[in-house]
């Protein structure tokens, strides 16, 4: 089985993901049917992958988030995965009611792909040093507890690393510093993120790294 690397997704591709989404969005809300991919889709979409789809509704022109759910393994073609990825985050995320066909038109999309997730062998504080914000989502596993964040989310609330571990452990319904402890699993993952820049318009790939350091004010380090 091979398994889609996001880093080698071009932005073509990545716009045909965020299409595809919304078609199977549409598609689901009017004719209750899910969508069949598209004859002529990129082979390479057709590689085992993990997605997640976001949808931000656009309020008073602000984003606000109204759906968000993927998987984190692999489990089927990529392209199948964002079609019920998206699916499931217009109409299955217990924070929101079903989305709404007339709403559809107020909602950009944004799909990550991501990368397997890989465990991180540090224990204790040495965990804050073993990514970087921007470029790693992280997922927090504590016996049958389990909480995923991607890339993007630290970026958009300006967390530093160690506010990033504890929000994951809240994500996990655990408490804050749950990552010092020696039983808790830690694992990082990379996720390339493509983004309309306004509903169903232009597609773009967002630089995290670089959204971070000017939304944040963070200085870059010299290499």
């Amino acid at each position: 089985m091979r398994v889609v690397n996001p880093e080698e997704l071009t932005l073509e591709e990545g716009a045909l993901l965020v299409r595809v989404a919304r078609e199977a969005i549409r598609t689901y809300l009017e004719e209750g049917s899910v969508l069949e991919p598209p004859e002529d889709v990129p082979r390479k979409l057709l590689n085992y992958g993990a997605s997640f789809v976001t949808l931000l509704k656009v309020v008073n022109g602000e984003r606000e988030l109204r759906g968000c759910i993927g998987y984190v393994k692999p489990i089927e073609p990529l392209i199948e995965n964002v079609i019920h990825a998206a699916i499931a985050a217009a109409t299955q995320d217990p924070r929101f009611p079903p989305l709404s066909v007339r709403e559809l038109g107020s909602v950009i999309i944004e799909v990550s792909v991501l990368s397997e997730p890989e465990p991180v062998r540090a224990s204790g504080k040495d965990r804050l040093k073993t990514f970087t914000i921007g470029r790693h989502g992280l997922v927090i596993r504590k016996g049958f507890f389990s909480g995923l964040l991607l890339p993007e989310v630290p970026v958009e609330f300006c967390w530093d690393n160690e506010t990033f571990l504890a929000e994951t452990c809240i994500k996990a319904g655990l408490y804050p510093d749950c990552w010092l402890d020696s039983d808790t699993e830690l694992y990082r993952f990379t996720a390339r993120t493509f983004r309309e820049v306004s509903p169903g318009g232009d597609v773009v790939v967002r630089d995290l790294i670089r959204e971070y350091r000017e939304r944040c004010g963070i200085a870059e380090e010299a290499g």
